[in-house]
């Protein structure tokens, strides 16, 4: 018997036909379905038979597991224990999308872990490590909320075999061993997700995907920028001080956050490239203990602006700026203070640069607690 297809490339085909497939999985039954990067073969976690089939199917050993796909991001934290500060950043910029995360945890002081019997909680976690991916795909995250129960998935082929882009391609390969296709059809990347393994503070590219190396230590580290005019006085002052407090948070030296991928930063909307630090600005922080005499000003960028995790601009018409340049950054930018703007000192006395400083540290303490480090 053939592999049932539902089409799913019209909309008024994809609430009957995924509705088919959740029914289909919670009865123990294999379903291949789109995500992003490529077609999958589903089964749940908890019907021993279904994975079974499963492992078969894939000619996979028990000791190479499947990865749980979920269809949220906040559904990770019911799998987890206590993820660090680098597998947080992950989950927030590289979910949903082409990115799996090898994860250590104690099943048995996860919700999942405590929920179900060990026979499907050895599906989930091999040697402490489990294995989860969000896909960006409307059907697969469709499909994956509303199945009563964990999934687990592998690309739709063979072993050694291409991954299949298409669903006629899956069942072609699999040679009729799945109940169900949804077929939405060809994949956006036509490639297959970047594999990443976090350990603590470090972290592993296992499979180099449609995320690249480059990317992958993009969202690996936290990155904050501060935003004024010529970024020679207030966003300058505020990156030595939003250095110094985060540090002191870490308990490390200002020199060692690289090592802990944090990366703060200041630019100016109308900054001359190269302009050094007001003199005030940099006697103002020498007597905090901060050196900002070799600063060079920088003019605001896009792609300063993309890098960026948190931005926090002097004033409101930096923040429009901001949001004029990249609309998608609106999310993370806003005003460093939330008693108004800060007012550019430039041109004034030694003690208006005090208050400022003042100010801006003020306002950075009150910012941070927003700040995941």
């Amino acid at each position: 018997m053939g592999v049932k297809i539902l089409h799913l490339h019209q909309q008024e085909g994809v609430e009957g036909g995924i509705g088919e497939a959740v029914d289909l999985l919670d009865r123990g039954g294999l379903v291949v379905f789109p995500t992003e990067t490529v077609y999958g073969l589903a089964a749940r976690a908890d019907r021993p038979a279904a994975v079974q089939r499963l492992y078969q199917v894939k000619e996979r050993s028990p000791d190479k597991p499947f990865t749980v796909h979920i269809a949220k991001r906040s559904a990770a934290w019911r799998y987890l224990e206590s993820p660090g500060p680098v597998a947080r950043r992950f989950i927030k910029k590289g979910w949903p999308g082409p990115l799996t995360l090898l994860l250590t945890a104690d099943p048995s002081k996860t919700a999942v872990g405590r929920e179900l019997d060990d026979a499907a909680v050895g599906v989930l976690y091999h040697q402490r490590v489990i294995g989860l991916r969000c896909p960006d795909h409307a059907v697969a995250t469709e499909l994956l909320q509303r199945v009563s129960g964990p999934v687990v998935a592998a690309s739709a082929n063979r072993a050694g075999r291409r991954p299949p882009t298409t669903a006629q391609a899956a069942i072609d390969d699999l040679d009729g061993q799945a109940d169900l296709a949804l077929d939405a059809g060809t994949t956006r990347y036509s490639r297959p997700s970047t594999i990443v393994r976090v350990d603590g503070d470090h972290y592993e590219v296992v499979r180099e995907g449609v995320f690249d190396e480059r990317m992958v230590k993009g969202m690996s580290g936290l990155n904050i920028l501060f935003v004024c005019t010529g970024n020679t006085c207030r966003s300058p002052m505020a990156c030595g001080i939003a250095e110094q407090l985060i540090a002191g948070q870490l308990g490390c030296a200002v020199d060692e956050l690289d090592d802990r991928r944090i990366c703060v930063r200041s630019a100016g909307m109308s900054a001359f490239a190269g302009a050094p630090a007001s003199i005030h600005a940099v006697e103002i922080l020498a007597q905090r203990g901060m050196d900002i005499s070799s600063h060079s000003a920088s003019a605001l960028t896009v792609e300063l602006i993309n890098q960026a995790d948190h931005i926090f601009t002097m004033t409101a018409a930096h923040e429009a700026g901001v949001i004029s340049m990249v609309p998608s950054a609106k999310e993370r930018t806003r005003t460093l203070s939330t008693d108004g703007d800060i007012a550019d000192p430039i041109g004034g006395d030694r003690q208006l640069y005090g208050r400022t400083a003042k100010t801006i540290e003020r306002t950075i303490k009150a910012r941070l607690r927003e700040v995941e480090l």
